[in-house]
């Protein structure tokens, strides 16, 4: 029977912790009580933190623990370890964490192939810090992906992914996506029949694959070039507005080398692919909050082609307008 570890500090978010493992508890639990017959459990869980003291989450409350994390050799260790998403500031969790990020760092040498270990949401920065994530895919919550990018620029995140998986390392995004990752875990472990038949018991969607339809654009404010930030604020009004790379450069005062080079510093985008998500973002807010046809919003943001605006969308949220005006309106 595989045992699942998860690890539990200070500032974690107690969902991630108490969700995940109720879904590794209940696979193969309860579907079969659902249907009458006889459980099957597939997992053993345990919480382990340091020093074996409970850990005090993000709402107060205080989880007991299994034992101490302390006592396991990472490097021996056959348990899949589930690091939780960080409910505090995330500087100070990995501040106050020294001990834990080197105790992760061993699992380096622990490259079987398998997934061993695995972070849920901010877990994720967890999971740099003790270098696991050096050189391979990761995702985390879309709200600090620049944030992630700036501090870990050695890791290719993906922020729009739900999941991600490379080599013995598996993340998934923002919030609740833990049910995500344990549903994906435990088809990897025992089979997409167990996995389904838990998605079904727990009434999980198990469609979604991307944190895009929530994204928004303030994350790519998380800078300091100044000049960027005004030329932002110009773009925020004039984004309906044809503009070209030469007149950007000239607003913001810089040569179209110096703009493009500062631009994708700061932002992750270009210029031109910035103004494409101001566009898709006032899209999604009239989507969400008016009931106008998607000729007239698309001609509002600045495109006259309704089939290749809705492209564009859908390459940026993952849905079709109508689809996006459905879930989210």
């Amino acid at each position: 029977m595989q045992v699942v570890t998860v690890i539990g500090f200070d500032g974690a978010l107690a969902s991630a912790i108490t969700g995940v493992i109720d879904l590794f508890r209940l696979a193969g639990v309860t579907w079969a009580r659902i249907h009458g017959e006889s459980p099957t459990p597939y997992f053993q869980t345990r919480l382990l933190t340091r020093d074996g003291e409970p850990c005090r989450c993000i709402n107060g409350l205080r989880l007991v623990a299994d034992g101490a994390w302390q006592d396991l050799d990472p490097g021996t260790l056959d348990d899949l370890v589930i690091v939780p998403t960080i409910g505090a500031p995330i500087d100070q969790v990995l501040r106050n964490n020294p001990d834990l990020i080197t105790w992760l760092s061993a699992f380096v040498q622990a490259d079987s192939g398998q997934v061993r270990v695995a972070s849920n949401c901010t877990g994720a920065f967890l999971l740099a810090e003790a270098g696991l994530l050096d050189g391979r895919q990761a995702t985390t919550h879309w709200g600090f992906s620049n944030q992630f990018r700036q501090r870990f620029p050695e890791v290719s995140l993906h922020p729009e992914q739900m999941v991600t998986v490379d080599g013995f390392v598996a993340c998934s995004g923002g919030g609740v996506a833990w049910w995500d990752l344990g549903v994906y875990l435990v088809e990897r472990f025992v089979g997409a029949e167990v996995a389904r038949e838990l998605a079904k018991a727990f009434v999980i969607d198990v469609g979604r694959n991307s944190q895009a339809p929530y994204s928004v654009l303030q994350t790519k404010r998380y800078h300091t070039d100044a000049s960027i930030l005004r030329l932002q604020d110009w773009l925020d009004q004039h984004y309906r507005d044809p503009v070209t790379l030469a007149a950007l450069a000239e607003q913001a005062g810089l040569t179209e080398r110096s703009l493009l080079r500062r631009f994708k510093l700061a932002t992750g985008d270009s210029p031109t692919a910035y103004l494409q998500l101001l566009r898709v973002e006032e899209a999604r807010r009239r989507l969400e909050s008016s009931g106008a046809s998607l000729e007239t919003i698309t001609r509002e943001v600045g495109y006259e082609d309704v089939s290749s605006f809705s492209r564009l969308f859908r390459k940026h949220t993952g849905l079709a307008p109508g689809a996006y005006r459905a879930r989210f309106s």
